[in-house]
């Protein structure tokens, strides 16, 4: 059998990595150090490399066959000849922070459904409210109604989840024709033949989809198709009063118009984990906003992701030396 050589550039444990030692004989494994003396040689031979950001070009690394992102999105690499130039296979990571971001997005409907941006300013005012029931009587979850635009796995987790709340699901799907997900999802978790939503919408029915739903949660990949879908026509179709979740990028939504949405009282709140430029700059007016709660892009951060990652790509490198389709591949025609 011949060599898979694996270059690693990405600094895991090495207990992690020498769980992929059992994968396959076949396999090379090596970590990559750009500023080792036999960098080059050893990029040149790589069959295999997994990066968290870096990637070399075509006539570096002649003898790639597959790059292993350590992260969900494909939008960093659109425009890296490795990814424009070949037909170097590409998969990402996606699925292994599903529960970890759904998580998140429950807790910042928990959070305003149950007002603690206003426990929060009460505490620093040192100010015991007389009239609570006005302030804080909660708004439910159970009975509401959840939109999901972008049912992959991270979807497919908070729709999971949303359920047991007993709330109604919706979703937005670019493809109605295929509704099962191949991707790499963890045990017990999601929903893989897509039967929890009451109804799906195709992206072009976007608008009345948003109309019926109490909150908001993005999680669409962002693409030339994505990018600023959330607009000013779809926030205003928005159900007032209701609440937008970004977790996806944030250019997904036009800040600008959401800004306005959110000052003029249409909107009801927002969560913002995603920003169009990033760290959020001191003078944007979101950081002043009592309806809006503002995270610096960590919603897909857990402590279990490195270790989930390395169990993806070990299954990966066993397809791969099997000759079998790889879970999580980009399809180039939709760049995700």
């Amino acid at each position: 059998m011949e060599p898979i050589n694996v270059l690693m550039a990405h600094p895991f444990p090495v207990e992690l990595i020498e769980k992929l030692a059992n994968v396959s004989p076949q396999l090379r494994i090596d970590q990559y150090d750009p500023d080792a003396e036999d960098a080059a040689a050893r990029l040149e031979e790589a069959h295999v490399y997994y990066t968290s950001g870096y990637l070399p070009l075509p006539e570096d690394a002649p003898n790639l066959k597959w790059v292993q992102l350590h992260s969900a999105g494909f939008d960093g690499i659109h425009s890296q000849p490795l990814y424009t130039d070949t037909d170097i296979i590409f998969t990402s990571i996606s699925g292994v922070h599903a529960v970890n971001m759904a998580e998140y997005a429950l807790a910042q409907m928990l959070a305003f459904s149950h007002h603690l941006p206003h426990m929060f300013e009460d505490k620093a005012a040192v100010r015991w409210t007389e009239k609570k029931w006005e302030r804080f009587v909660p708004t439910e979850l159970r009975g509401k109604t959840l939109g999901i635009v972008g049912y992959g796995s991270i979807g497919r987790e908070i729709a999971r989840l949303a359920q047991a709340f007993g709330m109604t699901v919706l979703a937005v799907k670019r493809d109605l024709r295929s509704l099962e997900d191949h991707s790499f999802a963890l045990p017990d978790t999601g929903d893989p033949e897509a039967l929890i939503p009451d109804r799906i919408y195709p992206p072009e029915a976007l608008k009345s989809f948003l109309g019926e739903c109490d909150f908001v949660v993005v999680t669409v990949p962002l693409t030339a198709e994505t990018r600023r879908m959330i607009n000013a026509e779809a926030l205003a179709a928005m159900r007032p009063g209701s609440f937008l979740v970004n977790i996806a990028r944030g250019e997904v939504v036009d800040e600008p118009a959401l800004i306005m949405a959110l000052e003029d009282g249409h909107l009801g709140g927002a969560a913002l984990d995603v920003f169009s430029q990033e760290p959020l700059p001191g003078d944007s007016p979101l950081w002043q906003m009592p309806n809006v709660i503002i995270s610096p892009h960590i919603a897909g951060a857990t402590p279990h992701y490195d270790e989930r990652a390395i169990d993806l790509f070990a299954e990966n490198l066993r397809r791969f030396a099997a000759g079998e389709k790889l879970i999580n591949a980009v399809d180039r025609t939709l760049d995700y």
